[in-house]
């Protein structure tokens, strides 16, 4: 058992990471207050290569896994710019294209994927099914040889700054019973495509949209896979990388408020010659964090080396666990930040709790540590399903 990076992934952790601190925190929370993209830090990260890590080599990646991909999505959230957009386009929407895409797909999305210089967003949840996707009530039926899309999303990423949605429905025939889901690649300008902004307490430059479907025609090469029976595959192919993802996202936002904690508590003394950070009532909490981030670290790595291999079965139940554990590091390390840093850590200038609202949302989505639960329990404790 191997717990070291190989030299590529060291030599592509640390450019990652000199870019991020090139842009820092601050960056991110000035786009993000003034309702801007971080643009200039995407496209760089795309034409140095990294947003496309995990795309294979003959559609313009760099031919690596989602190992690589979390790299480059924790060591930016950990010098403060954790980008939502990440989990969603090249690991949930390039997996899927590369792995159950038509060849035309591939090789029209995944080039402008791999150098950033196409977004594609991702669309599943629903008003009404919440967290239940047997019950996705969009659906597709056919119209010729085209496709007629209708229904509602909702808290779907970074739609204003997509060039594309892959949005997953169902067929009209199978309506009712058991889910058969098809995924579409709708154009965001496409006629009967509208969107409308939720307002969110999260300081994020990626907002959420509630998205409205009203019969949307699309050609049949929308379709991803050309056929119906690809869905459910595909779309169990973008949600480990999903899960994944998010967890590097938290897990690097932890490591992010742990480091800022530890300097200011090594640095400031309001106690005669002693810094804070002498005293077990904050060292000890912050060691704490600390610890539990780490072990998420380890989950995640664990869970990236599982899906790179192929093991689906095993990765997914890593995943969640990988998700599970980041989510609840994250928020514990960012509270305990604040906690450090007293009144100035709710301040903007110092750099914490500006995270809040994000780590926060990683205990909810993309599925609720609830559900997690109920995952863990049925499929590796042997307990009859509770839902």
């Amino acid at each position: 058992m191997d717990f070291d990076l190989t030299s590529e992934q060291v030599a592509l952790r640390d450019a990652v990471r000199a870019l991020g601190r090139r842009y820092g925190h601050e960056y991110y929370v000035r786009k993000a207050k003034a309702g801007e993209h971080t643009t200039e830090l995407w496209q760089e990260a795309g034409r140095l290569g990294y947003l496309g890590v995990n795309i294979p080599e003959q559609y313009g990646g760099g031919g690596g896994g989602i190992t690589e991909l979390a790299i480059v999505c924790e060591e930016l959230a950990a010098t403060g710019s954790p980008l939502l957009m990440i989990v969603v386009s090249p690991a949930i929407v390039a997996t899927v294209i590369a792995r159950h895409g038509t060849e035309e797909q591939r090789k029209r999305f995944l080039p402008g994927m791999a150098d950033g210089t196409c977004k594609i967003a991702f669309a599943i949840t629903e008003p009404e099914a919440g967290s239940n996707s047997h019950r996705l009530g969009t659906v597709a039926r056919r119209d010729g040889d085209d496709w007629l899309l209708s229904g509602r999303k909702c808290f779907i990423s970074g739609v204003d700054d997509a060039a594309y949605v892959l949005v997953v429905g169902r067929t009209e025939d199978a309506a009712t019973g058991k889910l058969k889901p098809a995924l579409f690649l709708v154009p965001t300008d496409a006629p009967g495509f509208t969107k409308s902004k939720l307002d969110m307490e999260i300081l994020s430059p990626e907002s959420q949209w509630m998205l409205y479907l009203d019969d949307v025609r699309l050609p049949a090469d929308a379709l991803v896979g050309g056929g119906v029976d690809v869905g459910l595959q595909a779309l169990f192919a973008g949600l480990n990388p999903e899960r994944i993802l998010v967890a590097a996202l938290a897990a690097g936002s932890g490591r992010y408020a742990i480091e800022r904690a530890s300097s200011y508590a090594a640095n400031r003394k309001v106690w005669g010659g002693r810094t804070i950070g002498s005293h077990q009532g904050l060292s000890h909490p912050l060691a704490h964090a600390a610890v539990q981030v780490e072990l998420a670290r380890l989950m995640i790595a664990k869970a990236a080396a599982l899906y790179d291999a192929g093991r689906d079965l095993d990765a997914g139940v890593a995943a969640n666990m990988a998700k599970y554990a980041s989510a609840e590091a994250a928020a514990l390390a960012v509270d305990t930040a604040i906690q450090v840093h007293g009144g100035n850590g709710m301040t903007t200038e110092y750099g914490v709790a500006t995270l809040l609202g994000t780590v926060r949302a990683t205990r909810i989505a993309p599925v609720s540590r609830e559900m997690i639960l109920n995952f863990v329990a049925q499929h590796v404790l042997g307990q009859e399903k509770s839902y």
